[in-house]
């Protein structure tokens, strides 16, 4: 009986792969604190979220379009299924031996909303897709500049991701102007500050992990 050889592959992508889908999955949780960055106030997620468009550019930067936004589409499963697990787990009752102050402080924290669930499902893929699409398309037309293309592609899927997932989750709860307003503006300032050095250190890492013994 023959077997198929294991598929090889590159190991940049396999590290970062790991590295992408726990991302996928802790942007929710530390989205549920608001952190303040001088005059800005921002929810914590957007770090998380940041390092989910790094890693996706530098996938596409590394080894093409086609296999960033397969990346992108993996993360689908680890998101969905922590989303699953975290309803299961609400619905399981509660130890009576654990503290009724650090129950109410999971479910709460934990307890998001249906809108709000699909509203991070719809960004996420959104805006993940138009990075990939923008960063690659800077490139084909002669984009030398590493970190113009990633700034440029990480403000605009930024922009984009804010304003689907406020909409969604937030639309007729109460007045949105503001909040998307704010958020937008930290996110650009965070995608112009923060993106651009952490897509070189990236792909140089990526090189380096690829690199013959």
């Amino acid at each position: 009986m023959s077997t198929r050889p294991a598929p090889t592959y590159p190991a940049s992508l396999f590290w970062f792969a790991i590295f992408y889908g726990g991302m996928v999955c802790v942007a929710g949780v530390l989205g549920n604190k608001q952190v303040a960055l001088g005059p800005l106030a921002v929810e914590a997620g957007i770090f998380a979220f940041l390092m989910l468009v790094v890693t996706s550019s530098a996938v596409a930067e590394l080894f093409g379009r086609e296999t960033a936004n397969r990346l992108v589409l993996v993360g689908f499963v680890p998101l969905i299924f922590s989303i699953l697990l975290t309803l299961l787990v609400l619905k399981v009752p509660a130890s009576a031996e654990m503290a009724p102050d650090r129950l109410a402080a999971f479910e709460m924290m934990m307890g998001s909303t249906p809108r709000i669930w699909i509203g991070g499902i719809i960004a996420y893929g959104t805006s993940q897709i138009l990075n990939v699409a923008i960063f690659s398309k800077l490139k084909r037309e002669g984009g030398k500049l590493l970190w113009l293309r990633a700034g440029v592609a990480s403000v605009l899927s930024q922009i984009v991701d804010t304003f689907l997932f406020i909409s969604i989750a937030f639309y007729g709860v109460f007045p949105i102007g503001e909040l998307l307003l704010g958020q937008m503006l930290a996110k650009v300032v965070l995608s112009i500050v923060l993106v651009p050095p952490l897509i070189y250190a990236f792909v140089a890492l990526g090189r380096r992990l690829d690199a013959p013994a």
